[in-house]
């Protein structure tokens, strides 16, 4: 059956469709060669439908293991050409199966470059994904950008993992990826796992030695009401901000921050520590960007910029230990040469949460 993808431009493509209802959504892409189900079940695309820009998707199916989150949760994909016929030791379905189980609609043989051509040149827009485009008038609105979806994908209750372990992190679900989750537990590290709005004063009562803000999807200004509760915690606490954590830790500390026009999504952004010089390759999936100007009110200063367009890719605190990436330090897809970034959020854990609260 022919299916189409319809841009707020007025333009469309035609391919062939799998699916049994319309999507619409913020249109996007992601350039990693592999990846494909770490990026279809990250929070942070919740409200996107992805443009997949490598020509062949799907070669290695699906496996139990390289979920990030407990499904789906883009609102549609669109692929050059989709393998049918995948194969890998450890899959247990294909792409496209795996797509229709979850009802998330599939686009293929679409013309992927012509896409992503226009997303670049006019910014990311919305879109729908339908199989009868007369009857289809997209919304020219910037929903996302004045919605927070940030209720619908973080966790509703506390959940700990790895009782026994030497540090424990209490982490604020905004629309965390499980490889965060699973990076600090083989660092050792006990987590407790909170809703994104969980008070500091339940957060106290758990008594955790630090404090990491996850990544996830939307608007960060569209999560004004947590700021205060965020600065209140990375006062009191050694705190690690990953993505959307990196954002709001900035605004917590009165910076601002701004939507870029098409966004970093992929496996291959390099960016450059400005303390040590090294060029790290980093995986990366955001909307919005710090802006470093709005840096001169407040005491924290910009250490990783990403070296194709100068923007901000992670900041630190003059006095506190508080630190925060714009990328995915622990990749899932994507190279890990900035894992130490853990690493140094752990060591700074050595000045207990408690301890530095009490003292």
């Amino acid at each position: 059956m022919k299916g189409y993808i319809v841009l707020e431009s007025g333009e469309q493509f035609e391919g062939e469709w799998y699916g049994t209802k319309d999507a619409e959504g913020e249109i996007v892409f992601f350039t990693g060669m592999t990846g494909y189900q770490e990026v279809i079940s990250d929070p942070s695309f919740k409200g996107q439908i992805i443009v997949f820009t490598y020509p062949l998707i799907g070669n290695y199916g699906i496996n139990p293991n390289d979920f990030e989150s407990d499904g789906p949760k883009a609102e549609g994909v669109i692929v050059a050409e989709m393998e049918s016929s995948p194969s890998h030791w450890e899959m247990t379905e294909g792409f496209m199966p795996y797509l229709n189980e979850h009802n998330i609609p599939l686009l293929t043989g679409v013309d992927t470059r012509a896409i992503v051509k226009r997303i670049r040149k006019y910014g990311d827009m919305r879109a729908v994904l339908t199989t009868n485009p007369d009857k289809v008038k997209v919304k020219q609105t910037k929903e996302l950008e004045y919605k927070s979806v940030v209720p619908s994908v973080s966790r509703k209750e506390k959940i700990v993992v790895n009782e026994g372990g030497e540090h424990h992190i209490a982490l604020l679900d905004f629309g965390c990826k499980q490889a965060i989750i699973d990076t600090l537990v083989q660092k050792g590290s006990k987590v407790t796992i909170l809703p994104y709005n969980t008070s500091k004063k339940e957060i106290d009562a758990i008594k955790p030695d630090g404090i990491l803000l996850s990544n996830g999807p939307g608007n960060p200004k569209q999560l004004q009401d947590v700021l205060s509760n965020i600065l209140q915690l990375a006062e009191t606490y050694p705190t690690l901000g990953i993505c959307l954590g990196h954002q709001l830790l900035a605004l917590a500390f009165g910076a601002d921050t701004k939507k870029l026009a098409f966004g970093h999504r992929g496996a291959n952004q390099p960016v450059i520590d400005r303390l040590s010089g090294r060029v790290y390759m980093t995986s990366q999936n955001h909307s919005y960007v710090v802006t470093e100007t709005s840096l001169k009110v407040t005491s924290l200063e910009a250490r990783y910029v990403n070296v194709n367009d100068n923007s901000i890719e992670g900041l630190v605190h003059s006095t506190l230990p508080v630190k925060s990436i714009q990328f995915h330090p622990e990749a899932n897809p994507g190279p890990v040469d900035s894992m130490h970034i853990f690493d140094e959020f752990l060591a700074s854990l050595k000045v207990k949460g408690r301890d530095h609260q009490y003292a």
